[in-house]
């Protein structure tokens, strides 16, 4: 394995393509807001369906293939089920992309529309 400019090891292809699917799920905007919302907090599907403005049926199916991944966790309170995230690390990228991207587009908006653009 090559060694980093930081001395660690470069990791392994397995990581690596575990990283890469990982990515590839926060990848829809609909379950990156998704995992943005259970990283403020647990949530029913109802609940969850209700925050990100999307349908029932698709909410479902998105937590579905992110607890399938492991980046969620589920439990069943009497009849409902409540999503999680169980890993701080998960929780940690999400806010760091987001608030990131929040910060840059905040100051473009703050200065108005481009001159000579409506």
């Amino acid at each position: 394995m090559a060694t980093l400019a930081g001395g660690g090891e470069d990791p392994s292809a397995e990581v690596l393509t575990e990283a890469a699917a990982a990515f590839g799920l926060l990848a829809s905007a609909a379950r990156l807001h998704i995992m943005w919302a259970l990283s403020q907090g647990e949530s029913d599907v109802t609940h969850l369906a209700d925050r990100v403005g999307g349908a029932l049926p698709a909410v479902s199916q998105h937590l579905a293939k992110l607890k399938l991944a492991g980046l969620v966790r589920s439990r069943r309170e009497g009849r409902r089920q409540v999503y999680y995230v169980d890993d701080p690390d998960i929780v940690t990228v999400v806010r760091v992309m987001v608030g990131q991207l929040t910060a840059r587009t905040a100051p473009a908006a703050a200065r108005g529309p481009v001159s000579g653009m409506p």
